[in-house]
């Protein structure tokens, strides 16, 4: 089977969605797209969204059937890795919104120039660019 994808709509867990609502318009420079109970959404780009959910919200979904999501919380389970073109500016206001860099703005070995955080919830966040 071959897909053919559209869009990639990514939605992160939070344990409080107002919070986490708000650090990312923070770090992205805009408000959310969509906020309402239950979901707030980032339009990336035309194929990229990103949501976040309450972990509440998601548990009444998965019910039982895997471990509760709220047991992760302040656990790094995923990472966004977003490239930028401006990189030094992004790293400079990341870090004059008193946010912690988990690893500093370096070149990596893969090519990119890069640097990372994480959101409220664990999640691990790097800003990037091409070398």
């Amino acid at each position: 089977m071959i897909l053919k994808i559209e869009k990639v709509h990514t939605i992160l867990y939070v344990e409080n969605q107002e919070q986490s609502t708000k650090f990312y318009e923070r770090i992205l420079g805009r408000n959310a797209d969509l906020n309402v109970s239950g979901m707030s959404e980032f339009r990336i780009s035309n194929d990229f969204v990103l949501g976040l959910m309450p972990n509440s919200g998601i548990e009444k979904i998965l019910r039982n059937e895997t471990p509760n999501p709220s047991t992760g919380t302040g656990i790094p389970r995923c990472e966004l890795y977003l490239y930028v073109d401006d990189l030094i500016k992004v790293y400079s206001e990341i870090k004059a919104l008193n946010i912690k860099i988990i690893s500093p703005l370096e070149e990596r070995n893969w090519g990119d120039c890069c640097f990372y955080f994480s959101d409220p919830d664990g999640h691990i966040i790097a800003f990037a660019k091409k070398i």
